[in-house]
């Protein structure tokens, strides 16, 4: 329930401004109450922007082919119920959001580099927010080409690996993904140079670290998911030299 109360209650006091800023104002402003709330602190606004930015760009993605359909909708709704699990309120509350950027004058590029720059010290989260939006694009099992450029816009906003969009086109196709691109090394790397790889990278994704640095507790199972795929990824090389030995 953390950022349901980061974005409601804690609204009071600040704010985020920009795109992501003004769409919260947009939605929550007849809902916030005139009680006085404490100053949230800035893990939770950095979730609060984590989890707009979110909704808006899944927007954006659905409307890429110029229109949002109902059935788009629906599986918007129920991709936050599995994927989340959102009690009713807060699925409400993100559909409202998704509701009003689909239609809003801003671009997918404005909410994404809001983002950015919000979240500029934690680029693991921006990994992972990658992955959601790659995730909710191939829902349907098929990447639209209006898809397509919008999450290859992303990778240059978020000046992240740009090997990702392939690896998670495989991944959330159905293939399985290379143990080495998801360390992001290559076979002809020693195996020295490739462990340091995979501890720099375990660290990076640890859940404990990406909670320290406002990673929203509702992706946790996200996060310890990533955690585990770096660790099997890792395991799988290991075995392959073991074998070469």
């Amino acid at each position: 329930m953390s950022f349901w109360k980061a974005g409601i209650g804690g609204m009071i006091g600040f704010t985020i401004g920009g795109p992501i800023g003004g769409i919260l104002g947009a939605i929550i402003g007849s809902k916030l109450s005139d009680q006085k709330q404490p100053r949230p602190t800035n893990n939770q606004q950095h979730q609060v922007a984590f989890f707009t930015a979110l909704f808006a760009c899944f927007a954006k993605i659905a409307k890429a082919d110029g229109k949002v359909t109902r059935e788009e909708v629906d599986m918007v709704d129920q991709f936050i119920k599995d994927r989340f699990k959102f009690p009713q309120d807060q699925r409400g509350f993100a559909i409202d959001i998704f509701n009003h950027a689909k239609d809003d004058q801003n671009s997918f590029g404005d909410y994404a580099n809001q983002l950015a720059s919000i979240l500029s010290s934690n680029p693991s989260a921006l990994i992972m927010f990658y992955e959601l939006l790659f995730e909710l694009s191939m829902a349907d099992g098929y990447l639209d080409p209006a898809e397509e450029q919008l999450l290859f816009e992303a990778i240059s906003i978020f000046n992240i690996d740009p090997n990702l969009f392939e690896i998670n086109k495989k991944k959330f196709g159905g293939n399985i993904t290379d143990a080495y691109a998801v360390l992001g090394v290559h076979e002809g790397m020693s195996f020295k140079e490739i462990k340091t790889a995979y501890q720099r990278k375990r660290k990076e994704f640890h859940p404990d670290t990406l909670l320290s640095k406002g990673l929203p507790e509702e992706l946790l199972d996200k996060a310890k998911d990533k955690f585990i795929e770096i660790q099997s990824a890792f395991e799988e090389i290991e075995n392959q030299k073991n074998k070469l030995n």
